[in-house]
């Protein structure tokens, strides 16, 4: 990414596009998926969650500061995220921001997105779970208001060619519901 369009990116995070997942964007999302992570999700974890009714989106800029052929094209996919609704908390289960476009502030728009969500929905609290070794994911949860509430040993698979396990950081936020 130019310089230019980075600056744009970052200038126009504000006006950003939830639109829900489809089927046709599993491989967009897995090849975002596949850079980012030490165990990524495979395309059965996502068409299992779209058909089990979570809420998945795919965050794109909106259409209306399209500039074709670079990162504010709305058919690139900037973001992701994936919630599983319960009676009384959202579970985070993937939030996933293109490698291209980390350090702009999108994580913290999307969980303001999230949290706007839940509290319209009048979903008191959202849960979380994160690798110990993910500091970047775990520095911005605390710094928007996350709280580590327990761990979940052994929760993640860790290196492919060890077999061993990683413990889980479960974090919660309680939701300020209106009245």
């Amino acid at each position: 990414m130019s310089e230019a369009q980075d600056h744009q990116a970052h200038e126009s995070l504000a006006e950003l596009s939830f639109l829900p997942m489809q089927v046709a964007d599993l491989e967009e999302a897995l090849g975002i998926e596949a850079v980012s992570h030490l165990h990524p999700w495979t395309r059965g974890n996502f068409t299992d969650s779209l058909a089990a009714g979570h809420w998945a989106y795919c965050i794109r800029p909106q259409v209306e500061q399209a500039i074709k052929g670079s990162y504010l094209d709305p058919s690139v996919l900037w973001a992701y995220c994936i919630l599983f609704p319960a009676v009384d908390e959202l579970h985070l289960l993937n939030i996933t921001v293109s490698p291209k476009l980390r350090k702009l502030g999108l994580g913290s728009r999307i969980m303001a997105s999230i949290e706007s969500v839940a509290a319209q929905q009048n979903i008191p609290r959202i849960i979380l779970e994160v690798r110990p070794s993910n500091t970047a994911a775990i520095g911005l949860y605390h710094k928007l208001g996350y709280e580590q509430i327990g761990i979940r040993k052994n929760y993640y698979p860790a290196s492919p060619n060890s077999g061993g396990r990683e413990d889980a950081v479960v974090m919660a936020k309680s939701i300020k519901l209106e009245p």
